[in-house]
């Protein structure tokens, strides 16, 4: 069972669970990204197990009034047992969201992945004129050439500066580089995008410049944030802009809730008072 302490930043161990957070979140005017957790497979049986989850969720989410959708990871799906594996459950799972009319998030893990990822969002965005979106990593050095590809793909594009530890020939590693190339992005994406612009960030600096882009061009775009940071943000932004929370969900939980909690020092904080008091 899920402790109070991590409810904060995982919706749950079931998909009945994210459901129900989603229904909460709508309320908010916010859209819900439902991600299973689960990655870094390396045999088959997880990532078939994990694509046939999926299946399941698009049915319940299509058959509900729910605004949501869901987020898959390549490694989740066989991407280390082989390509050919990750294909052949995305494409189960892309068939299925499809028939339920849910969107698909692809999310991006280390560099190593990034072609075998973007072939894969490709294939699937221009087959079916869109309903798959993937995401892109300001601090990776080929972000900028990948985004001119993707410039006239249907589907969408989540930029995000990138939590993963590249190393230096193939990323910036300095802060104030990697907001710069994301600033650079964003103004690309304004600028040559139609449509499908996600601004996933919770930093009030890029929040602001994409909004002001979009008053500058009128391209539409939505922002996404995590589960448990900087959600009265989330809630003020909503009127404003379409907002959507990625929320993971599942067993494997722990990882990512002592992930999120040592990236930032009051959640942190938050998870000693909540250890303390309980």
């Amino acid at each position: 069972m899920l402790p109070p302490v991590a409810s904060r930043f995982v919706a749950g161990e079931s998909a009945a669970t994210v459901l129900e957070h989603a229904r909460k979140m709508n309320e908010s005017d916010i859209g819900v990204i439902c991600n299973r957790l689960g990655e870094h497979y390396h045999e088959r049986a997880p990532a078939d197990a994990d694509a046939a989850a999926y299946e399941r969720l698009v049915a319940d989410i299509g058959g509900s009034d729910l605004r949501a959708c869901i987020s898959v990871k390549p490694s989740q799906l066989g991407l280390f047992v082989g390509e050919d594996v990750f294909r052949e459950n995305l494409a189960r799972v892309v068939a299925a969201a499809a028939d339920h009319s849910v969107f698909v998030w692809i999310d991006m893990e280390d560099h190593t992945t990034t072609d075998a990822t973007l072939d894969a969002f490709e294939h699937h965005a221009r087959e079916r004129g869109g309903g798959v979106g993937v995401c892109l990593q300001a601090n990776l050095r080929r972000t900028a050439e990948d985004l001119e590809r993707l410039a006239d793909c249907p589907g969408k594009v989540r930029l995000v500066k990138g939590a993963y530890d590249p190393p230096k020939d193939v990323a910036f590693r300095e802060k104030s580089r990697v907001n710069e190339a994301y600033r650079t992005d964003v103004e690309f994406m304004f600028r040559e995008f139609d449509d499908g612009i996600a601004i996933g960030s919770h930093d009030p600096a890029m929040l602001t410049l994409a909004a002001d882009l979009h008053s500058k061009h009128g391209t539409p775009y939505e922002v996404q944030m995590l589960m448990g940071v900087r959600e009265d943000a989330q809630r003020e932004l909503a009127g404003a802009c379409d907002v959507w929370q990625y929320a993971p969900y599942g067993e494997k939980w722990p990882a990512y809730f002592w992930r999120r909690v040592r990236e930032r020092k009051e959640n942190a904080l938050f998870a000693l008072r909540a250890i303390a008091s309980g």
